[in-house]
């Protein structure tokens, strides 16, 4: 085994980075730093500090970095309105890079040659994290535990926790939890009876949206301010991006705003089924296209959405610290320089409908689709040529096919 100095571990404080954390201690022989990421997860952090303290590591590092996650991971997706096979809004994806990042920055601090991750080898989670150091730092060395030691069951797992006294909740003795990822973007669920895409996923899946069916029986009626492409402002009051995010996500949830239940074909080729609730961002999702609608010009709309699904496959896989990631976040900010203005939803009963937008750039003239008469001179007769040179090809084509 490769001689290692000094590891900086992703650290939840949960069941299995606690095991882990011992694993890399044991194995390794080293000094293990851990670094656990604040990213709106809705959890009291400082428990994993303690747990840490008890595992005898001298170094913990936990960071907010809920500002950071949504201005400049979040906000520069919603920017390009990414969705992953048209439906999945990336709330896992987009958290991966940050911590990568921050993971690397420690690893230099302190002096560590490598990292490591609690990700298995059946998930996206493994490729993000690696593919991320790679592109920051290529001689850091990876260590994942999952796809190293001899763990191979949930009771070995166990076992190796009670032999090394590692406290198990008792909610982890029995039958295996769902698995939860959660950030100030989403919360996702997957495992025990979601395993099976033929069941209906129980009420208790769901934690930040109501039951469609208890939502209030009113709608509310909400006006996003932007500029520049990104959300600055609601009902008029300015927040910070996280502020914001927070905000979306409350409201959101009160009208069971975001709720998908999908099965996704993850980039290591299995297909798996999850619940993910991202209130907030369906709510931006949807005001950004309609301040969009009347600020980007037709084509540029359009090549928007042609590049958009390549864009959000390049996230989900683990790219975004690739070249080619960057080169289509130019080309996306380019198109957002007038992408400013008001949008106001209505929320009711799981929809976030845009009901007006306004815009001081704006591009849509009433007087030019008026059918009134129109200040501005439009020649009705102008469309038969338009038309005449774009059937041009057709009549050629059709008379060859003896039409």
């Amino acid at each position: 085994m490769t001689k290692i100095e000094k590891i900086v571990l992703s650290y939840s404080g949960g069941l299995d980075t606690s095991i882990i954390l011992k694993w890399l201690q044991e194995t390794y022989g080293c000094e293990v730093v851990t670094f656990t990421a604040d990213l709106g997860q809705g959890e009291e952090l400082e428990p994993a500090r303690a747990k840490a303290e008890m595992a005898g590591v001298k170094d913990i590092r936990i960071v907010d970095l809920r500002e950071e996650f949504v201005s400049d991971f979040v906000f520069p997706m919603l920017r390009a309105n990414a969705l992953y096979e048209g439906q999945y809004l990336l709330g896992s994806s987009i958290a991966r890079p940050l911590i990568a990042k921050h993971l690397v920055g420690i690893a230099r601090e302190v002096g560590a040659d490598a990292v490591a991750h609690g990700a298995t080898g059946k998930g996206n989670d493994q490729i993000r994290f690696e593919l991320a150091v790679n592109a920051l730092d290529p001689s850091i060395k990876v260590i994942a535990p999952w796809r190293q030691w001899n763990i191979r069951s949930r009771m070995q797992l166990l076992e190796y926790a009670e032999k090394h006294h590692i406290p198990v909740p008792s909610d982890k003795r029995g039958e295996a939890p769902f698995s939860i990822d959660a950030n100030l973007l989403h919360t996702s669920t997957e495992g025990k009876s979601l395993e099976n895409p033929a069941e209906v996923a129980p009420d208790h899946v769901y934690q930040r949206t109501v039951d469609p069916l208890d939502a209030p029986d009113a709608p509310e009626i909400i006006t996003i301010g932007f500029e520049r492409g990104d959300p600055v402002s609601v009902n008029g009051k300015a927040m910070t991006p996280a502020a914001l995010l927070t905000e979306f996500n409350e409201l959101g949830g009160r009208h069971s705003v975001g709720r998908l239940d999908l099965v996704e074909n993850r980039f290591i080729g299995m297909k798996s089924r999850g619940i993910y609730e991202t209130p907030g961002g369906t709510i931006l999702l949807a005001a950004h296209r309609g301040i969009e609608s009347i600020t980007l010009d037709r084509a540029a709309a359009h090549l928007k959405d042609e590049i958009m699904p390549r864009y959000a496959e390049l996230i989900y896989n683990g790219f975004w610290f690739a070249p080619e990631r960057e080169m289509l976040q130019a080309l996306i900010d380019h198109s957002q320089a007038f992408v400013s203005g008001e949008v106001t939803l209505r929320l009711y009963k799981g929809s976030a409908s845009v009901i007006s937008r306004a815009s001081p750039c704006s591009l849509y003239s009433a007087d030019l689709v008026t059918f009134e008469e129109s200040a501005i001179a439009f020649d009705h007769h102008d469309a038969e040529g338009f038309i005449r040179l774009n059937g041009l090809r057709l009549r050629s084509w059709a008379a060859r096919n003896g039409r």
